[in-house]
This record gives structure tokens, sequence and C-alpha cells, in this order.
């Protein structure tokens, strides 16, 4: 018999029992999952129905999501009426630029996103982090694929302190999970706090969140000519978000998108 003959026939064997390890480990997951689905059965996010998967909507409820879909401003990330099936500027972008590049979301904020983001932000549930994760994916695509960085826009301290957590934070963890683009949490801080934005208008909220943002000049060589793709819950007037976009545009950030959950629009 030739040398060759028990190395032909040991590969065989091992992979076989390799393999029976991984089927077997497989077995198992199934098993743990599906004990798992006994004692705590997959919900429906927004009216607690049982569906048949975990974070996850029902269709009742997911109907009640204004996704945002094509055609769409190029720069505000707002829906249009009509398409040229090409880049397309919104009235209020070609009057009013936004000092970042573009801005994308994954629905309008209203109805039950509304309702899913509030209970996110203000009642520390965070059952959708998973499902708002793969929604922020899938919205920002386009911009992920040139992103060097995701950066949360940061809490003030106190309210960070007060929250025990910052909802942009956590977003821009699950997208970059899913993206496989590293975040930095640290790259912007606040100087200030500015207090709530609602009720303002929009001049009044640029002049609230003015200057408020700067990145720490540790952090320079971590933005200076990188494509960083801010992450917030709800772009509402643009103003925090242009804000943001300023203090990195000065310490050297070559492009700055920003990528949110929900965008007021009319």
């Amino acid at each position: 018999m030739s040398n060759s003959q028990p190395v032909a026939y040991e590969e065989p064997a091992e992979a076989s029992r390799h393999d029976g390890r991984w089927a077997f480990a497989r077995g198992l997951k199934h098993l743990g999952r599906s004990a798992l689905d006994v004692l705590l059965p997959p919900l429906c996010l927004g009216c607690q129905t049982r569906i048949m998967g975990h974070d996850a909507l029902c269709p009742s409820c997911w109907r009640q999501v204004a996704f945002i879909r094509p055609p769409l401003c190029d720069r505000l990330g707002v829906p249009l009426a009509i398409g040229t099936g090409g880049p397309m500027l919104s009235a209020a972008a070609i009057a009013d630029p936004p000092d970042y590049d573009r801005a994308r979301a994954v629905a309008r904020f209203d109805g039950l996103m509304r309702l899913l983001i509030h209970g996110f932000k203000f009642h520390d549930s965070h059952n959708a982090r998973r499902l708002f994760g793969r929604w922020l994916a899938v919205a920002g695509e386009e911009l992920l694929a040139d992103a060097d960085v995701l950066v949360p826009v940061p809490l003030a301290r106190w309210r960070l302190l007060s929250r025990r957590f910052n909802q942009a934070q956590i977003l821009a963890m699950e997208t970059g999970r899913r993206a496989g683009k590293p975040v930095n949490p640290f790259a912007l801080v606040r100087r200030r706090s500015t207090g709530h934005q609602v009720g303002l208008t929009r001049a009044q909220r640029l002049k609230n969140v003015s200057g408020v943002f700067r990145v720490p000049a540790n952090e320079l060589p971590n933005v200076s000519g990188k494509a960083i793709v801010l992450i917030d819950d709800v772009i509402t007037s643009g103003a925090t978000a242009s804000a943001a976009a300023i203090a990195l545009r000065r310490a050297g950030a070559r492009r700055v998108d920003v990528l949110a959950l929900a965008v007021v629009s009319e």
C-alpha cells in the first residue's frame, strides 16, 4: 500500500467528523431558538401581535410606516412628487442648501414611526434597535458604500447622564455592524447644552446650535480626509446636522452625509 492511501482515507473521515459537529451545533442552535420562542414568543414591535419572527412588524403595522422611496431630493432626502430618473434637488435644497452633502432617512416622522422612535428615545424601550439597524442599512446603502466611518450625533453630558444612553450611538452601532463600517462615538463632542429644539423656527434652531459641536484635538487624524456619515434619530430642520457637519468639515472631513430613522417633511 502506498504512503498516500492512509492520508486519502483520513481526510474525508476528518471532514465527516467536522461536518457532523457543525450539524450538531446547528441543531442545538435551532433547538435553543425554538425553546426561546416558546418562552418569549416573537411579537410585533408595534402592536404586540404574535408574528413569525423577532425584531419585526406585523403586516398591519408595516403599512402604517410612511417609508421614503424614490423619487427624492438628493441633498435633503425628502420625497418628491415626480422623478426624472437621475439626481434631483428640491426647491428647499436649492433655496437653502444644507451644510452636509446628502441626507437619507428611513421614513417620515409621523404615525407609527413617531411612536417607535419616542419609545426608543424617551421610554428606554430598545426592542426595535435591530429593526432600526436593518432599516438604516437599507435606506443609507448609497451613503454607507462610500463611508469611512460612522459618527453618532452626541448628546449633552447632563442629558446623557439623565437618559443613560445616546440613541444615536445605539443606531450607529447597529448600522455599522450590518454595513461593516467602523463607528467613532468620540469624533464629535458638544461644547454646551442647547435645550430642546421643539417649537423653534429654522432660524432659531440654527442659532441655537451654532458652534455647539467640536472635534477634539486627539480625534483630528480620525476625521481629516474621511468620508463621514452622521447618524441621528430624526432630521427636523437639519440645523443640528448642519452644525455637526460644519465642525467636521473644519476638522478636515472630506465628505459629510447624514443618515436618520426619520425626517420631518411636508
